[in-house]
């Protein structure tokens, strides 16, 4: 392991900064090595309560609507399910579990699943609370448009980048 000089003199070089770096790195690399799918589990488990049964009950229902998603853990411990990039994060507070959709302002709702986050221009999000129940169907079309938008956009940028070669 590398030993990192923090002392307030070497702060102040770009060494200090260009270490800071490494280890941001290092650190990104030992969580992504670790498995995202063992870290969600032990969040369900640590959790307890309501909400780590609404997480896993999310979850469940995330990986019914597309198998071929990707778990990941970014931003200091958030689960994120991914393809072709962010399809929703499910982030859990005191009093709600919280389902943010990556590109949700773009996503047809017609069950009106959104219920937070409203006022952007690219995120929407649901907020579900205790006693909460979770409309399955509406979730996995949810789900599944987001899927749709991650690829079409990925189709979209390839055909353009080709264009340009």
């Amino acid at each position: 392991m590398t030993a990192y000089d923090l002392s307030p003199s070497a702060t102040a070089t770009p060494t200090f900064w260009g270490q800071v770096e490494e280890l941001e790195f290092a650190m990104k690399r030992l969580i992504a090595t670790e498995s995202a799918s063992d870290f969600i589990d032990a969040k369900i488990n640590e959790l307890g309560d309501w909400r780590g049964k609404m997480l896993a009950k999310v979850r469940a229902i995330i990986h019914r609507a597309d198998p071929e998603i990707v778990e990941e853990v970014k931003w200091m411990g958030t689960p994120v399910f991914s393809h072709n990039g962010i399809v929703c994060t499910a982030e859990t507070y005191k009093n709600a579990v919280k389902m943010t959709f990556a590109k949700g302002a773009e996503l047809p709702d017609p069950s009106g699943l959104f219920n937070s986050s409203l006022d952007g221009n690219v995120r929407r999000a649901i907020d579900i609370h205790e006693g909460d129940t979770i409309n399955g169907v509406a979730l996995k079309d949810l789900i599944r448009a987001a899927v749709a938008l991650n690829l079409r956009a990925k189709a979209k940028a390839r055909a353009s980048s080709s264009k340009r070669a």
